[in-house]
């Protein structure tokens, strides 16, 4: 197995926060997107395709990029990693259909909880199995209590944008972003094994718009023959900053995943897409939009939580490492 470059925490998480925070930028242009063309699905397949454009022009003007793609074919043929791994885009294809399928109607910050619960509680799990190329990370007591209290500090934060109003009907949309955040922890594992035998995340990352790319285009496909084409396309630019956002958090992802972990990854990034979405509520605010005390407050709690998670100290006689 190659070596794998280690990143310091103290860089590390920072670099995860910061690669977390290009989400809900991503979640506010897919969106939009959507509205314009009528078409979700249409929506997720543009990002994706525009993601690829950018990668396939950074593989081939980066000699890091070139050195990485010609690793693709024997890394395959040696079965340095199980062939699925290039599958893992699929999983952010997913994410992002979800994503653009479900914010209207369930709201961002019920999209935002579903989301991190299952992220956050298959971290643990992918730490715990060794399936990422940090190998096995100890279940300690402060990993679950920071895993715990990020999911607890994120329903805090988004609580002032949360309805009242949820039914039973409602669970079934929630399955979506709860699935894919769920799912989403084994693609960090997958991008960073890949990345690390391609020698670099910029090849993980192209594979990954391809795989997610194709799944997307075979959906949109179906979609058209059973119903048709949506809207033409939009002029404004910004619309399809989506994909070239998704390389920004899918590459850091697979680089980082290598010294963090899954978990605390996953963690950085939960922090980053809450500060990225204060600002944005800042900034850019939607209209209607109102910043109030939870939502400061719960994303320090959620920023005070990854550092609960990153401590060593374990209970005796609680959780035993193995």
């Amino acid at each position: 197995m190659p070596n794998a470059v280690r990143i310091n925490p103290l860089i590390g998480l920072p670099l995860a926060v910061l690669a977390g925070t290009a989400i809900p930028a991503q979640a506010r242009a897919n969106g939009a997107l959507r509205e314009r063309i009528d078409d979700g699905l249409a929506a997720a397949l543009i990002a994706f395709s525009m993601g690829l454009l950018l990668m396939i022009v950074i593989s081939v003007v980066l000699p890091k990029g070139r050195a990485g793609a010609a690793q693709l074919i024997p890394a395959l043929r040696e079965r340095r990693f199980p062939r699925y791994y290039v599958l893992a885009g699929a999983i952010g294809g997913y994410f992002v259909l979800s994503q653009t399928l479900t914010v209207a109607v369930l709201g961002v910050a019920v999209f935002t909880v579903a989301a991190v619960a299952g992220q956050t509680m298959t971290g643990l799990v992918v730490d715990r199995l060794g399936i990422g190329p940090a190998g096995k990370k100890a279940l300690t007591v402060m990993r679950v209590v920071g895993a715990v209290l990020t999911i607890a500090a994120v329903a805090w934060a988004v609580s002032p944008k949360l309805s009242g109003g949820s039914s039973a009907a409602d669970l079934l949309p929630v399955l979506l972003p709860l699935t894919a955040g769920m799912l989403m922890s084994f693609q960090y594992a997958m991008n960073g094994t890949t990345g690390m035998h391609y020698g670099t995340p910029i090849t993980a990352t192209l594979v990954n718009f391809i795989s997610g790319a194709a799944v997307l285009l075979v959906c949109w496909l179906i979609k058209v023959a059973v119903s048709g084409f949506g809207d033409p396309l939009p002029g404004e630019w910004y619309l399809y900053l989506g994909g070239p956002l998704g390389c920004v958090f899918i590459g850091l992802s697979a680089l980082l995943v290598r010294s963090l972990g899954v978990l605390l990854t996953s963690l950085g990034m939960i922090g980053g897409q809450l500060v990225g979405s204060l600002l944005l509520d800042i900034f850019l605010p939607a209209p209607g939009t109102v910043v109030v005390a939870a939502t400061v407050l719960g994303t320090g709690l959620t920023l005070a939580a990854i550092v609960v998670a990153t401590l060593p100290w374990n209970m005796p006689g609680v959780l035993r490492r193995r």
